[in-house]
Protein backbone atom coordinates (compact mmCIF):
# COMPACT_ATOMS: atom_id res chain seq x y z
CA UNK A 1 0.00 0.00 0.00
CA UNK A 2 0.98 3.25 -0.41
CA UNK A 3 0.87 5.48 2.83
CA UNK A 4 1.27 8.41 3.72
CA UNK A 5 1.84 9.47 7.23
CA UNK A 6 1.15 13.03 9.00
CA UNK A 7 4.00 13.32 12.07
CA UNK A 8 2.21 15.29 14.93
CA UNK A 9 4.58 17.41 17.54
CA UNK A 10 4.79 15.04 19.59
CA UNK A 11 6.79 13.06 17.45
CA UNK A 12 9.51 16.13 16.91
CA UNK A 13 9.88 17.12 20.91
CA UNK A 14 10.29 15.96 24.03
CA UNK A 15 7.17 14.64 26.21
CA UNK A 16 7.06 18.04 27.76
CA UNK A 17 6.75 19.72 24.61
CA UNK A 18 10.62 21.57 24.84
CA UNK A 19 11.94 21.78 21.50
CA UNK A 20 16.13 21.63 22.52
CA UNK A 21 17.74 20.43 19.49
CA UNK A 22 19.37 17.24 21.66
CA UNK A 23 15.21 16.59 22.08
CA UNK A 24 14.06 16.85 19.12
CA UNK A 25 16.99 14.17 17.63
CA UNK A 26 16.15 11.97 20.36
CA UNK A 27 12.12 12.40 19.51
CA UNK A 28 12.53 12.02 15.49
CA UNK A 29 14.83 8.75 16.18
CA UNK A 30 12.34 7.40 18.14
CA UNK A 31 9.80 8.25 15.80
CA UNK A 32 11.47 6.83 12.60
CA UNK A 33 11.62 3.73 14.55
CA UNK A 34 8.08 3.36 14.06
CA UNK A 35 8.29 4.50 10.66
CA UNK A 36 11.15 2.19 9.38
CA UNK A 37 8.91 -0.88 11.16
CA UNK A 38 5.71 0.27 8.28
CA UNK A 39 8.40 0.37 5.11
CA UNK A 40 9.90 -3.19 6.47
CA UNK A 41 6.33 -4.53 6.06
CA UNK A 42 6.68 -3.82 2.40
CA UNK A 43 4.78 -0.43 2.53
CA UNK A 44 5.44 3.10 0.34
CA UNK A 45 6.03 5.38 2.76
CA UNK A 46 5.21 9.38 2.24
CA UNK A 47 5.53 11.42 5.72
CA UNK A 48 5.00 15.20 6.42
CA UNK A 49 5.27 16.80 9.96
CA UNK A 50 4.43 19.89 11.79
CA UNK A 51 6.61 22.48 13.24
CA UNK A 52 5.02 24.60 15.52
CA UNK A 53 7.65 24.11 18.38
CA UNK A 54 10.33 24.61 15.93
CA UNK A 55 8.39 27.76 14.58
CA UNK A 56 7.93 29.03 17.46
CA UNK A 57 11.56 28.81 18.16
CA UNK A 58 12.19 30.82 15.65
CA UNK A 59 9.88 33.50 16.10
CA UNK A 60 11.41 34.26 19.77
CA UNK A 61 14.94 34.55 18.01
CA UNK A 62 12.93 37.35 15.56
CA UNK A 63 11.52 39.00 19.08
CA UNK A 64 14.96 39.22 20.35
CA UNK A 65 16.85 40.18 17.71
CA UNK A 66 14.58 43.06 16.09
CA UNK A 67 16.49 45.77 17.27
CA UNK A 68 19.40 44.52 15.61
CA UNK A 69 17.85 42.79 12.58
CA UNK A 70 14.86 42.55 10.43
CA UNK A 71 12.46 39.79 11.26
CA UNK A 72 12.41 36.72 9.17
CA UNK A 73 9.11 35.90 7.65
CA UNK A 74 6.72 33.16 8.44
CA UNK A 75 7.34 31.62 4.91
CA UNK A 76 10.99 31.68 5.31
CA UNK A 77 10.59 29.92 9.07
CA UNK A 78 8.44 27.10 7.06
CA UNK A 79 11.28 26.79 4.52
CA UNK A 80 13.94 26.87 7.55
CA UNK A 81 12.02 23.96 9.64
CA UNK A 82 11.38 22.24 6.60
CA UNK A 83 14.96 21.77 6.15
CA UNK A 84 15.99 21.17 9.75
CA UNK A 85 13.73 18.45 10.28
CA UNK A 86 13.82 17.04 7.07
CA UNK A 87 17.77 16.12 7.78
CA UNK A 88 16.96 14.77 11.13
CA UNK A 89 14.29 12.21 9.65
CA UNK A 90 16.44 11.15 7.54
CA UNK A 91 20.07 10.84 9.37
CA UNK A 92 17.30 8.93 12.03
CA UNK A 93 16.05 7.00 8.87
CA UNK A 94 18.21 5.60 7.20
CA UNK A 95 19.99 3.69 9.98
CA UNK A 96 16.63 2.80 11.19
CA UNK A 97 16.30 1.13 7.70
CA UNK A 98 19.80 -0.37 7.60
CA UNK A 99 19.21 -2.30 11.11
CA UNK A 100 16.07 -3.58 9.39
CA UNK A 101 17.95 -5.00 6.30
CA UNK A 102 15.73 -1.97 4.41
CA UNK A 103 17.63 -0.70 1.22
CA UNK A 104 15.56 2.05 0.31
CA UNK A 105 16.74 5.77 -0.44
CA UNK A 106 14.98 8.32 1.33
CA UNK A 107 14.89 12.07 0.53
CA UNK A 108 13.23 15.34 1.92
CA UNK A 109 11.74 17.83 -0.25
CA UNK A 110 11.52 21.76 0.27
CA UNK A 111 7.86 22.39 -0.70
CA UNK A 112 5.72 24.92 -1.56
CA UNK A 113 1.80 25.13 -1.05
CA UNK A 114 -0.79 27.38 -3.03
CA UNK A 115 -3.27 29.22 -0.99
CA UNK A 116 -5.77 31.83 -2.53
CA UNK A 117 -4.75 35.47 -1.91
CA UNK A 118 -8.44 36.07 -1.41
CA UNK A 119 -8.58 33.50 1.47
CA UNK A 120 -11.14 35.24 3.88
CA UNK A 121 -8.76 34.29 6.53
CA UNK A 122 -6.50 37.23 5.15
CA UNK A 123 -8.78 39.08 6.29
CA UNK A 124 -9.31 38.20 9.93
CA UNK A 125 -6.26 36.53 11.23
CA UNK A 126 -7.00 34.20 13.85
CA UNK A 127 -4.57 31.46 14.47
CA UNK A 128 -1.96 32.22 17.15
CA UNK A 129 1.58 31.69 17.22
CA UNK A 130 4.71 32.14 19.24
CA UNK A 131 4.48 33.37 22.92
CA UNK A 132 3.23 35.90 24.73
CA UNK A 133 4.48 39.31 25.02
CA UNK A 134 3.71 42.46 27.67
CA UNK A 135 2.53 45.12 25.37
CA UNK A 136 5.80 47.26 24.84
CA UNK A 137 7.56 44.51 24.00
CA UNK A 138 4.74 43.46 20.68
CA UNK A 139 4.15 47.02 20.17
CA UNK A 140 8.12 46.37 18.59
CA UNK A 141 6.88 43.49 16.15
CA UNK A 142 3.84 45.59 15.40
CA UNK A 143 6.45 48.40 14.73
CA UNK A 144 7.68 45.59 11.94
CA UNK A 145 3.79 44.96 10.39
CA UNK A 146 2.94 42.15 12.20
CA UNK A 147 -0.26 41.63 14.06
CA UNK A 148 -0.99 40.92 17.58
CA UNK A 149 -3.79 40.60 19.86
CA UNK A 150 -4.27 41.92 23.48
CA UNK A 151 -5.14 38.60 25.41
CA UNK A 152 -5.62 39.88 28.84
CA UNK A 153 -3.67 39.12 31.90
CA UNK A 154 -2.17 36.78 29.86
CA UNK A 155 -0.61 39.50 27.21
CA UNK A 156 -0.49 39.98 23.43
CA UNK A 157 0.16 36.94 21.33
CA UNK A 158 0.64 36.82 17.51
CA UNK A 159 -2.28 36.00 15.34
CA UNK A 160 -1.87 35.44 11.25
CA UNK A 161 -3.85 33.91 8.19
CA UNK A 162 -4.19 30.14 8.06
CA UNK A 163 -6.06 29.79 4.74
CA UNK A 164 -6.80 26.51 2.99
CA UNK A 165 -4.44 24.81 0.80
CA UNK A 166 -4.65 24.25 -2.69
CA UNK A 167 -2.39 22.98 -4.99
CA UNK A 168 1.38 21.35 -3.64
CA UNK A 169 3.49 23.17 -6.19
CA UNK A 170 6.31 20.62 -6.04
CA UNK A 171 3.84 17.55 -6.15
CA UNK A 172 5.54 16.48 -9.86
CA UNK A 173 8.92 16.09 -7.43
CA UNK A 174 7.52 14.42 -4.86
CA UNK A 175 5.88 12.15 -7.16
CA UNK A 176 8.48 11.16 -9.23
CA UNK A 177 11.26 10.52 -5.93
CA UNK A 178 8.25 8.25 -4.99
CA UNK A 179 8.12 5.96 -7.92
CA UNK A 180 11.80 5.47 -7.57
CA UNK A 181 11.45 3.52 -4.88
CA UNK A 182 12.32 6.64 -2.26
CA UNK A 183 10.90 7.31 1.29
CA UNK A 184 10.05 11.06 0.77
CA UNK A 185 9.17 13.84 3.51
CA UNK A 186 7.55 16.71 2.22
CA UNK A 187 4.96 19.38 2.94
CA UNK A 188 6.16 19.94 6.72
CA UNK A 189 4.19 22.11 8.47
CA UNK A 190 1.27 22.77 5.68
CA UNK A 191 3.94 23.60 3.13
CA UNK A 192 5.45 26.90 2.45
CA UNK A 193 2.30 29.44 1.83
CA UNK A 194 3.14 30.88 -1.63
CA UNK A 195 0.29 33.20 -3.31
CA UNK A 196 -0.23 33.29 -7.38
CA UNK A 197 0.60 37.09 -9.11
CA UNK A 198 -1.62 38.04 -11.72
CA UNK A 199 1.38 37.33 -13.60
CA UNK A 200 1.83 34.25 -12.55
CA UNK A 201 4.89 34.91 -10.49
CA UNK A 202 4.53 33.34 -6.94
CA UNK A 203 4.90 35.30 -4.11
CA UNK A 204 5.45 33.93 0.03
CA UNK A 205 3.02 35.03 2.62
CA UNK A 206 2.98 35.51 5.90
CA UNK A 207 0.70 32.12 6.86
CA UNK A 208 0.14 29.02 8.57
CA UNK A 209 -1.08 26.34 6.67
CA UNK A 210 -2.89 23.17 8.56
CA UNK A 211 -0.73 20.25 8.39
CA UNK A 212 -2.93 17.79 8.73
CA UNK A 213 -5.31 19.42 5.79
CA UNK A 214 -2.39 19.65 3.26
CA UNK A 215 -1.68 16.02 4.24
CA UNK A 216 -4.71 14.88 3.40
CA UNK A 217 -4.69 16.87 -0.24
CA UNK A 218 -0.73 15.58 -0.53
CA UNK A 219 -2.27 11.85 -0.26
CA UNK A 220 -5.16 12.49 -2.55
CA UNK A 221 -2.87 13.42 -5.18
CA UNK A 222 -0.22 10.85 -4.57
CA UNK A 223 -2.94 8.08 -5.00
CA UNK A 224 -2.40 7.13 -1.53
CA UNK A 225 -4.32 4.18 -0.34
CA UNK A 226 -4.63 5.11 3.40
CA UNK A 227 -3.62 8.62 5.40
CA UNK A 228 -2.16 8.18 8.72
CA UNK A 229 -2.80 11.51 11.31
CA UNK A 230 -0.44 10.37 13.58
CA UNK A 231 -0.95 11.66 17.24
CA UNK A 232 -0.29 11.09 20.90
CA UNK A 233 -3.50 8.82 21.09
CA UNK A 234 -4.39 5.67 20.09
CA UNK A 235 -7.90 6.80 19.08
CA UNK A 236 -10.10 9.62 18.55
CA UNK A 237 -13.00 9.81 21.35
CA UNK A 238 -16.04 10.69 21.75
CA UNK A 239 -18.23 12.42 24.51
CA UNK A 240 -14.61 13.24 25.71
CA UNK A 241 -14.70 14.49 29.06
CA UNK A 242 -17.56 12.73 30.19
CA UNK A 243 -18.75 9.17 31.45
CA UNK A 244 -19.92 8.00 28.33
CA UNK A 245 -16.44 8.71 26.55
CA UNK A 246 -14.94 6.00 24.51
CA UNK A 247 -13.02 5.80 21.96
CA UNK A 248 -13.76 5.36 18.41
CA UNK A 249 -12.58 2.38 16.15
CA UNK A 250 -14.09 1.75 12.70
CA UNK A 251 -16.27 3.85 12.00
CA UNK A 252 -18.56 4.57 8.80
CA UNK A 253 -17.79 8.09 7.16
CA UNK A 254 -21.48 9.29 7.41
CA UNK A 255 -21.09 8.24 10.93
CA UNK A 256 -17.56 10.28 11.53
CA UNK A 257 -19.44 13.03 9.67
CA UNK A 258 -22.14 13.14 12.03
CA UNK A 259 -19.93 12.91 15.20
CA UNK A 260 -18.33 16.16 13.86
CA UNK A 261 -21.19 17.72 13.12
CA UNK A 262 -22.08 17.35 16.89
CA UNK A 263 -18.98 18.94 17.61
CA UNK A 264 -17.74 15.92 19.48
CA UNK A 265 -14.65 17.26 18.39
CA UNK A 266 -12.57 20.36 19.83
CA UNK A 267 -11.64 23.11 17.11
CA UNK A 268 -7.47 23.41 18.98
CA UNK A 269 -7.22 19.73 19.27
CA UNK A 270 -8.82 16.37 17.71
CA UNK A 271 -11.25 19.07 15.44
CA UNK A 272 -8.53 19.56 12.55
CA UNK A 273 -7.19 16.22 12.33
CA UNK A 274 -11.01 14.44 11.92
CA UNK A 275 -11.77 17.11 9.33
CA UNK A 276 -8.26 16.07 7.25
CA UNK A 277 -9.44 12.09 8.02
CA UNK A 278 -13.10 13.12 6.81
CA UNK A 279 -11.64 14.74 3.78
CA UNK A 280 -9.75 12.14 2.46
CA UNK A 281 -11.78 9.66 3.19
CA UNK A 282 -14.52 11.28 1.18
CA UNK A 283 -12.23 11.36 -1.51
CA UNK A 284 -12.45 7.36 -1.08
CA UNK A 285 -9.38 6.81 0.59
CA UNK A 286 -9.04 5.10 4.48
CA UNK A 287 -8.23 7.38 6.81
CA UNK A 288 -6.91 6.57 10.15
CA UNK A 289 -5.95 8.60 13.44
CA UNK A 290 -3.72 6.53 15.88
CA UNK A 291 -0.41 7.04 17.78
CA UNK A 292 2.50 7.10 16.33
CA UNK A 293 3.75 3.67 18.41
CA UNK A 294 0.57 1.96 16.46
CA UNK A 295 0.77 3.09 12.70
CA UNK A 296 1.97 -0.06 11.22
CA UNK A 297 -0.98 -1.75 13.41
CA UNK A 298 -2.74 0.68 11.79
CA UNK A 299 -2.33 -0.11 8.39
CA UNK A 300 -2.16 -3.93 9.07
CA UNK A 301 -4.83 -4.53 11.19
CA UNK A 302 -6.84 -1.70 11.64
CA UNK A 303 -6.11 -0.13 14.48
CA UNK A 304 -6.98 3.27 16.04
CA UNK A 305 -10.16 5.23 14.65
CA UNK A 306 -10.20 4.15 11.35
CA UNK A 307 -13.06 6.14 8.31
CA UNK A 308 -13.25 3.76 5.66
CA UNK A 309 -15.15 5.38 2.72
CA UNK A 310 -16.60 1.85 1.25
CA UNK A 311 -19.05 1.03 -1.01
CA UNK A 312 -21.54 -0.63 2.28
CA UNK A 313 -21.26 3.24 4.00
Amino acid sequence: MRVLVALGGNAMTSPDGTAHPADQVRAISEAMEHVAELVSAGHDVVLTHGNGPQVGNLLVKNEVAAHVVPPVPLDWCGAQTQGTIGFTILDALEPALARRGVARPVAALVTRTLVDAQDPHFQSPTKPVGRYLPADQAQQMIDHGQQWEDRGDKGWRRVVASPEPQEILDLGAIRALVETGHVVVAAGGGGIPVVREEDGTLRGVEAVIDKDLTAALLARALGCDILIIATDVDHAMVDYGTPDERPLGVTSLAQMQSYAADGQFASGSMGPKVDAALRFAESGGRSIITSLEHITDAVESEFGTVIDASPED
